[in-house]
């Protein structure tokens, strides 16, 4: 057994003797949508503090913590708030809250995050199904593989499931909620991109860029989780306006956006589930 996988199941042993459920479909909650985890049917919460080992979000508007409940009749983990590699701590740390809710029974992986809008044709307040990603940002597979979860070179031709994806583009236009569809590149941050960095991503082809979500998508197609994944684009990248970029920003268009995340989040959760079916 690798010292990697020894660790992990040393979190999943602490959830255990505290925690008995096991989920169908994981979220994990982007800055300023993590209130959305409120508002479901709790059935347990877990702070990441009382996991021996688990590494504690330091961001503001992060709470830290694991939220159990139902989204409709969907058993579903809720991250609310999620560990970045910009706060010190290393790759396998990032994704070890992934790897952890595979081994709590998790099927499928809902990504969130707050974005920076690359593509001119995007807005503040648009969300974006994320098709494919680019990340700029060290692999979390580097190092020694975790054989009990995956092989140790994974293809990534699908990270964002098709199928997946066809059912939130369906439920969005069902509920008449716009969603653009692009790419998606994470750098390592915490600072955000300059002018001539923002120019780069848009030639690589990239539509938003954000700090988080790619490394997690990596590690949880490697250990046969199915993702899909949605962007809340919260502001507008470095140099496509004259607006310097705060945080404070990202968390108030992303406030303004959470009644249609929520509504777009809960029907799509219920849909994905029925795949598992």
């Amino acid at each position: 057994m690798s010292k990697r996988f020894e660790r992990l199941e040393k979190c999943y042993k602490c959830f255990k003797e505290k925690i008995d459920f096991t989920p169908d479909v994981a979220l994990i909650l982007g800055s300023g949508l993590g209130d959305y985890a409120d508002g479901i049917k709790q059935e347990a919460v877990l702070e990441y503090s009382e996991i021996e080992g688990f590494p504690v979000s330091t961001v503001a508007g992060h709470k830290g913590r694991f939220v159990f409940g139902y989204v409709g009749d969907v058993k579903v983990v809720i991250m609310q708030g999620r560990v970045h590699y910009y706060e010190g701590y290393s790759m396998e740390d990032v994704v070890l809250p992934v790897r952890l809710m595979k081994l709590m029974g998790a099927k499928i992986l809902f990504l969130t995050n707050a974005a920076g809008g690359v593509n001119f044709d995007y807005h503040a307040g648009d969300f974006m199904l994320i098709s494919d990603q680019i990340c700029m940002a060290p692999s979390p597979l580097i190092g020694e593989n975790i054989d009990e979860l995956g092989v140790r070179f994974p293809d990534m031709s699908n990270i964002y499931d098709k199928d997946l994806r066809s059912v939130v583009r369906n439920t969005a236009k069902a509920l008449d909620i716009p969603l653009r569809e692009g790419v998606y590149i994470q750098l390592t941050g915490p600072n955000y991109e300059s002018p001539a960095e923002i120019r780069m991503v848009r030639t690589m082809g990239a539509d938003a860029v954000g700090m988080s979500t790619a490394c997690e998508a990596i590690a949880a197609n490697h250990c046969g989780l199915k993702t899909v994944g949605i962007s809340c684009i919260s502001n507008m990248a470095c140099g496509i306006t004259d607006q310097p970029l705060t945080h404070a920003e990202v968390q108030e268009t992303a406030d303004r956006a959470a009644p249609l995340f929520r509504k777009l989040v809960t029907e799509s959760v219920i849909k994905l589930a029925e795949t598992l079916k």
